[in-house]
């Protein structure tokens, strides 16, 4: 008779055990981070809403710098049951999501019906582009505001999008990096207007192109979370001396660790797939 500890089929070990282990190495990853410094903010993450551990990293933020709008856009909020802005919504901030897919809008529309129509959340249904994002911000109540958190992730043209959006002043920002790439590898996919992601390892940018872009523009970085999928930018004015190893993309970085996110590639690789594109930019 088979048992929940024994392989399945598939080979893959069965719960409890599988989640036993994934815990465990998560523990190791981050007393790993915590011999490098006990005050980076990755040893706070959690997840509540968001795809892995990204909601406990923006609270230890928030913690430090301190909230003062309780307002947020998030780009590319998916259907809004995981993404790392519900937990504020939950907390009573304001804030505007867009994302580009039908399904996802008429979801939304469905199931935060209250929240919109009491004018605590703003939805557009809009794929965002470096030409369009700051007319669609524009239109949103945060438009022409200072707000405390802004979260980009469009699996692809997060880059360029902030490099051109000017329609809203984030104090906070969680944007998608290729963990492909570890510092100082500088790079970047092409823009293109019209990209959509294939599934490969041929999206986004760089932790160190999204520094170098991010410094450019005030910001600072503090973490990246525990997969390597995100990383978290303070506006430099509010960092201080608040954060260990500030704007260090060596010690900041983490690699590409999907197979922490159930479901999200393949068990044993963890990783997308691998794209033949040579067209990147490097500079």
């Amino acid at each position: 008779m088979t048992t929940m500890e024994e392989p399945g089929s598939d080979g893959h070990p069965r719960a409890p055990q599988a989640l036993a282990e994934h815990l465990r190495l998560w523990q190791q990853l981050l007393e790993t981070e915590r011999r490098k410094d006990p005050g980076l903010p990755i040893l706070w993450g959690h997840k509540a809403y968001s795809q892995n551990d990204e909601d406990g990293i923006t609270q230890e933020i928030f913690r430090r710098i301190g909230m003062r709008h309780g307002t947020f856009v998030e780009i590319g909020a998916g259907n809004g049951v995981q993404n790392n802005t519900l937990y504020w919504l939950k907390q009573q901030w304001r804030g505007a999501w867009i994302d580009g897919s039908p399904d996802n809008a008429q979801f939304i529309e469905r199931a935060f019906a209250v929240p919109l129509a009491r004018g605590q959340l703003h939805f557009q249904q809009a794929s965002v582009t470096a030409e369009n994002c700051n007319e669609l911000l524009s239109r949103t109540p945060c438009g022409g505001r200072e707000i405390d958190l802004l979260s980009i992730d469009i699996d692809g043209n997060d880059y360029y999008v902030f490099a051109q959006l000017s329609a809203v002043q984030p104090r906070v920002v969680v944007i998608e990096y290729n963990a492909r790439f570890p510092p100082p590898a500088r790079w970047r996919i092409p823009y293109s207007a019209d990209f959509a992601w294939d599934g490969s390892d041929w999206f986004g940018a760089s932790l160190q192109s999204m520094n170098t872009l991010f410094e450019q523009r005030g910001y600072a970085l503090v973490a990246c979370n525990i997969t390597g999928s995100n990383a978290f930018f303070v506006r430099r004015d509010l960092a201080g001396d608040r954060f260990p190893c500030l704007g260090e993309t060596a010690t900041l970085y983490q690699p590409p660790r999907y197979f922490l996110t159930p479901g999200l590639f393949d068990h044993i690789a963890g990783t997308p797939a691998i794209s033949v594109r040579l067209d990147c930019i490097c500079e």
